[in-house]
């Protein structure tokens, strides 16, 4: 994919610059600094933050399948406990984030997939081209590859400079959902990398804010075609995907309430 393969900031910045995501990405950061700023918010500030835990848990879940008006030990009601569980758990990565971002991915892949997968698979590579596909997004990268890559985000995490936060979580977001890197939960983590950016970058340290909310409110096709139009590594592909990551941040803002 193309905008891996170059020298990451230069290339994000450039990303970045592109009047349509800078107008996508303002828009977005409007919303939470609006969030922020709401005086009903700060005085329930407890209260909002356990809320968008349970929200994003369960919309993240959703995304993936889930029937969330049922909880129960079937598969998908596995799904639902994990969604819970990672996004209940992102706080405690995100120091980890700022220095060791597959340590935290590793982490959180752990807690996720507990009562999924086998121990030996818990926060480990996939070694092979299996791996769940909820969303249908297209092939699965070889093993190779994707650890390759893994480490470039790695890389752009810890050594980001300039590069807007909004526009690092979209990449991590974006690489992890391509590349898929576990066994079984990859899409669980992605999304919870979101949050990872925005609280360790400053933009919103106390995760008020819901993207997972946005993403499933634009809905599951436009997810797949936002991750699709990012796949084909061309420049209109991947800016059509940072304006729809662009706006479901936004959306995860506007459309918090006080529980």
């Amino acid at each position: 994919m193309a905008v891996m393969a170059k020298p990451l900031s230069d290339a994000l910045l450039r990303i970045a610059e592109h009047p349509t995501v800078a107008v996508a990405a303002t828009a977005a950061r409007e919303e939470i600094d609006t969030l922020l700023w709401r005086r009903d918010i700060r005085a329930a500030a407890k209260e909002v933050a356990a809320a968008s835990v349970l929200r994003g848990g369960r919309d993240s879940a959703a995304i993936d399948g889930a029937d969330v008006a049922v909880v129960d030990d079937s598969p998908m009601g596995r799904v639902l406990d994990a969604g819970w569980r990672i996004t209940t758990e992102v706080p405690a990565f995100v120091d980890i984030w700022a220095s060791a971002p597959l340590q935290a991915l590793a982490g959180l892949h752990s807690v996720a997939a507990i009562d999924v997968l086998p121990q030996a698979e818990l926060g480990r590579p996939r070694p092979d081209s299996n791996a769940d596909d909820p969303l249908n997004i297209g092939p699965i990268p070889d093993p190779a590859i994707a650890a390759a890559r893994l480490t470039q985000l790695a890389d752009l995490v810890t050594d980001a400079g300039t590069v807007p936060a909004l526009v690092v979580a979209a990449i991590a977001h974006a690489e992890l959902m391509a590349l898929r890197p576990f066994t079984w939960g990859s899409g669980l983590v992605a999304r919870a990398s979101v949050r990872l950016v925005l609280a360790e970058r400053g933009v919103d340290p106390s995760l008020f804010s819901i993207p997972e909310l946005g993403m499933l409110t634009l809905g599951r096709p436009a997810y797949v075609t936002a991750l699709r139009a990012y796949l084909t590594g061309s420049a209109d592909g991947v800016t059509d995907y940072l304006v729809w990551f662009m706006t479901c941040i936004g959306e995860g803002a506007r459309e918090v309430q006080v529980p």
